[in-house]
């Protein structure tokens, strides 16, 4: 559920920069609070005898543990949902050139990602049960702090997307102008929903959104509602219009 709650933050409010800065830090405080519940004495149970009879932790001690896992998932869910998509706004969607970029940068995020967990698994459970548990979690813990550092040593060279407002909003009213246009005959030729040429969606920073067959009932959404204007209207008039959905408008001047 954090992830979610990370991702609408970002996209509504802070954007994908600042949402994944403070959840970064968060997520820092977490690890270094969970390697201290496992390295300090006071902070973890005393180890079993040989007869197996372990220690009841007390409460101090379960408390700093579920606190720390519980900061973890604050930080993990604003790092999840906005790393990848922050990279991928790092591309160009309508250069061709960049998009190639986008799709290898992709294969290398996915390959870290599994190498990343292939690596937790067997070297750090290896350190964590033969040389001890605060190394084990030290390492991924330093491996963050510094991996944020290098992060914020590239802030100058990002491309920071603006906060959009909530999707969720956005999500409802196309189901909304589905429903109330239901009736209504969708063109054969797709090039009829969309006013503007691809070059002008590209140069207003939006993308355009084609048609879909396998999601037919929101098509009719698409069709743009017919606009009347006392004067002519200007685009630019129309962007901002709590009634636009996409970027898909039909002026009429009288």
């Amino acid at each position: 559920m954090m992830p979610l709650a990370g991702a609408y933050i970002a996209d509504a409010y802070l954007g994908r920069y600042k949402t994944f800065i403070i959840a970064s830090c968060i997520y820092v405080v977490g690890m270094c609070l969970l390697t201290l519940a496992v390295s300090l004495p006071a902070l973890r149970p005393p180890r079993c005898d040989e007869g197996e009879n372990c220690p009841e932790a007390s409460s101090l001690q379960y408390g700093v543990f579920f606190l720390a896992l519980y900061i973890i998932a604050i930080g993990t869910g604003g790092t999840k949902p906005n790393i990848s998509t922050m990279g991928a706004d790092q591309f160009d969607e309508f250069e061709p050139k960049e998009r190639s970029y986008k799709l290898s940068f992709f294969n290398w995020w996915f390959f870290s990602i599994f190498f990343g967990t292939l690596f937790a698994n067997t070297f750090l459970v290896f350190i964590q049960e033969r040389v001890g548990w605060t190394i084990g979690y030290g390492l991924p813990t330093l491996g963050l702090a510094v991996s944020v550092l290098v992060f914020l040593g590239g802030t100058p060279f990002y491309r920071h997307k603006l906060p959009s407002g909530s999707p969720i909003t956005r999500m409802l009213q196309v189901y909304v102008a589905a429903v109330k246009k239901w009736k209504l005959r969708v063109p054969d030729d797709p090039k009829e929903l969309h006013e503007l040429s691809i070059e002008q969606y590209a140069c207003s920073g939006r993308n355009r959104i084609d048609r879909s067959s396998s999601l037919r009932l929101k098509n009719p959404s698409f069709y743009p509602f017919k606009i009347h204007c006392i004067f002519p209207c200007h685009l630019n008039h129309l962007h901002n219009s709590p009634r636009s959905l996409l970027s898909v408008f039909l002026t009429r001047p009288l």
